[in-house]
């Protein structure tokens, strides 16, 4: 047993020796292996360009204990989903002393699970939207009366809106509970905030420019994130600096209360009429392809992605083995 412990220090370097053998792992067993494919064939690419010895490393083929046998130093973790992204793998490479990117067990767990990440942000609180647990299909009217339509149903443990459902009228709930439930076994139905979305990314503690986005589907669903060419994206987001401003603070909160560590995503929507943002969930390793979110406001930043990705590696500086 080789146990990690975190050091507090934010180490910067510019050598590529200095992180030693790295393996990007990639691909994984969850809902969302296409696209940790693509991210994290992205990331390898992009540290072979600045001359990390990187290797591609699918725990889908090969025990996680042969990070240690194979030599490895430190891991890139690009897997998303569960079992990439909501503390296992984290406690898995804790247990072996291998550092790694990112968020640790806790705030990886946490924010895997949306309703209890709201919980969290709401008692710390910030505004998120009402929101109604479904524990069996008797809870949908209640839900329907306490919340109203338009409404989102959701799995809490999915990400990359995986088993999300935008329900307009009544009889569209029941076939959207059926849908989230046979994914996770916690649905919960939330109010939709008519208005824009904006995501915030932050990077080694600093929060990048917001992004508006706007889908050409109901909503900001797996196919607008990943493969359409009609979502819109605008960044700088054209908010009031005032504005931009409470929205850096709130993501910065948000990612601070739930223990993230790193880098990051922190997704809001704004009520057009009231002018509220929301809080809607955290991201603890967000995509990194072509279409991908912080990967557009590190450019904003002037961060070009292989030096974003290079940053992320660092933050696995913060762990070392005991």
């Amino acid at each position: 047993m080789s146990l990690l412990v975190m050091n507090d220090a934010n180490r910067r370097t510019s050598l590529a020796a200095d992180f030693g053998k790295t393996a990007v792992l990639l691909g994984g067993d969850s809902s969302e292996r296409e696209i940790s494919l693509l991210s994290g064939n992205a990331v390898l690419a992009a540290l072979e360009r600045r001359g990390v010895d990187a290797h591609a490393f699918d725990p889908l083929h090969k025990p996680i204990q042969a990070l240690r046998s194979e030599g490895f130093d430190r891991v890139w973790i690009a897997l998303h989903g569960p079992g990439g992204e909501d503390g296992a793998m984290q406690g898995a490479l804790e247990w072996i002393g291998m550092p790694y990117t990112g968020s640790g067990v806790l705030a990886s767990a946490l924010t895997m699970d949306k309703l209890k990440t709201k919980r969290v942000v709401v008692g710390a609180g910030y505004a998120a939207p009402e929101y109604a647990v479904l524990s069996k299909e008797a809870d949908l009217p209640a839900a329907l009366k306490q919340i109203g339509l338009p409404m989102m149903v959701k799995p809490a443990s999915q990400g990359s809106s995986v088993g999300m459902t935008k329900v307009k009228a009544a009889a569209e709930l029941p076939r959207a509970y059926a849908e989230a439930r046979a994914i996770d076994p916690t649905v919960f139905a939330e109010a939709f905030i008519t208005g824009d979305e904006y995501t915030v990314s932050i990077l080694q503690g600093e929060v990048l420019p917001s992004i508006r986005i706007v889908p050409a589907t109901e909503f900001y669903d797996y196919q607008a994130k990943y493969f359409r060419n009609d979502t819109q994206y605008f960044c700088p987001s054209g908010l009031e600096p005032k504005d931009e401003a409470e929205l850096q603070a709130a993501a910065l909160a948000a990612f601070k209360v739930t223990d993230c560590h790193g880098w990051g995503r922190v997704d809001f929507m704004r009520d057009r009429t009231t002018r509220q943002f929301y809080f809607i969930e955290i991201n603890t390793t967000p995509g990194m392809t072509d279409h991908s979110l912080v990967p557009m406001a590190a450019r904003q930043a002037g961060i070009d992605f292989p030096e974003l990705v290079w940053r992320v590696l660092e933050t696995s500086f913060s762990r070392r083995r005991k």
